[in-house]
This record gives structure tokens, sequence and C-alpha cells, in this order.
């Protein structure tokens, strides 16, 4: 899998490297500002880029705003955003695409080396990642404005972990519940939320995901 990463805190970017190297993945090129990132991503043959959404020359949103232009000329590339705190403008952008091979993830999990390969290797495959702070939040931001009022309180745990990319499996395991259960569940917040349900897991959360920041 060839990796492109941008990260500008060096030890942090060598360590990145290394986590990647060790699992098997080439890192292509490893930049530590927006420019270099941009070149990159228009440039390389790359599966995946891992993206700091802070980067020199501004420190804002050099990362994300590079990874959004490049995935305007190419709408399908995978790109794994990192950040230190949970913004759902961010997570907003980056969803606005509707395409697959995207992932949000905050950089505590990063020492998690296996939740963070597992979200490399997932989005590198076309799959969709998102840190379960950064849905709670934006499950929180739609309740407040009724979005997601109408759902049971057991509708809402399957909405959220089915947000984060849990299979129907993985749900019934973390719930304590059986797979039928959540099936009904599912095409009941399909009903709910007038999204029609798909056998494609990504473009499930992606629906989800996309209603729920409109």
């Amino acid at each position: 899998m060839r990796v492109v990463l941008a990260e500008d805190l060096f030890l942090l970017r060598d360590g990145l490297m290394r986590t990647l190297r060790e699992h098997g993945c080439e890192v292509i090129a490893s930049v530590d500002n927006g420019p270099a990132l941009l070149r990159a991503l228009c440039e390389e043959d790359l599966d995946v880029a891992v993206v700091d959404i802070r980067l020199p020359p501004t420190h804002t949103d050099e990362g994300l705003q590079a990874a959004l232009e490049a995935r305007r000329t190419s709408p399908a590339l995978p790109v794994l955003i990192l950040s230190q705190y949970v913004d759902q403008l961010y997570a907003h952008e980056l969803l606005a695409g509707g395409e697959g091979g995207i992932g949000y993830l905050l950089k505590d999990r990063v020492t998690h080396t296996g939740q963070f390969i597992d979200a490399v290797r997932t989005v590198a495959a076309g799959g969709t990642v998102m840190d379960p702070q950064v849905i709670s939040k934006l499950l929180a931001r739609s309740d407040a404005r009724g979005r997601t009022g109408g759902l049971t309180p057991r509708e809402h745990d399957v909405l959220k972990l089915m947000a984060e990319g849990r299979s129907n499996a993985a749900i019934a395991h973390t719930l304590h519940f059986s797979e039928s259960a959540v099936a009904k569940h599912t095409a009941s917040i399909f009903d709910k939320l007038r999204i029609e349900p798909s056998a494609d897991d990504n473009r499930r959360v992606l629906a989800v995901l996309a209603y729920l920041k409109r």
C-alpha cells in the first residue's frame, strides 16, 4: 500500500512513517506543508493519503484544503484526515463530496496502532472511518435541531455505531442483541430519516452522515 503522509511535527511524522512501514506500507512521500502535500497528491501514484488538517504556512486547514482540492480532480482519492480536535465544520467539508475512501480520526487514536492501521486500510479500500467522538458531536448537533429526535434511544445507539462504519454483526455484538434486531432497527432508522437502505455498508454510512450534516 502506497501512502502519502503529511504532518508538520517531525517526531509525530517520523513515528507515523515507522508505524506504516512496520505494517507493510510504502511511504512514497512525506511532507510538512500544504503546497508540498497538494503536489504529492496530484503527482504521486498513491493508495491513500494520511493528512494532518493543520499544516504550514497558515496552520489553519491547509491539509484539509489540499486534500479537498486533490479530490476535486480525483473524487475517489482515499484520504484519512488527522486532527487534534473534533471540528464539525471540517467533518462536513470532508463528507460533502459524497464519495467513499474518507476518514476523520483524532490524533489520540494514532497511539493505538491497531486502530490507526485498520483506519488506513479501510480508507484505502474505499471505506469510511469516522472517529466516535466526531460522530457523537454530529449526532448531538443533529438532535439539537430535531434531526434524529424521532428515533428511539435504541435506534439512536444503532445509528451512532452504523455511522462509525460498524457492520450489523459488530453492532449486535456491541449492543448485545441479535443481527435480525439490528436489521429491524436499521430499517426503521432509514424509514424515519427518509434514507433508502443499501446493501453497501459504505454507502449506508455516507447516506446517514450526509443527512446529519444538512
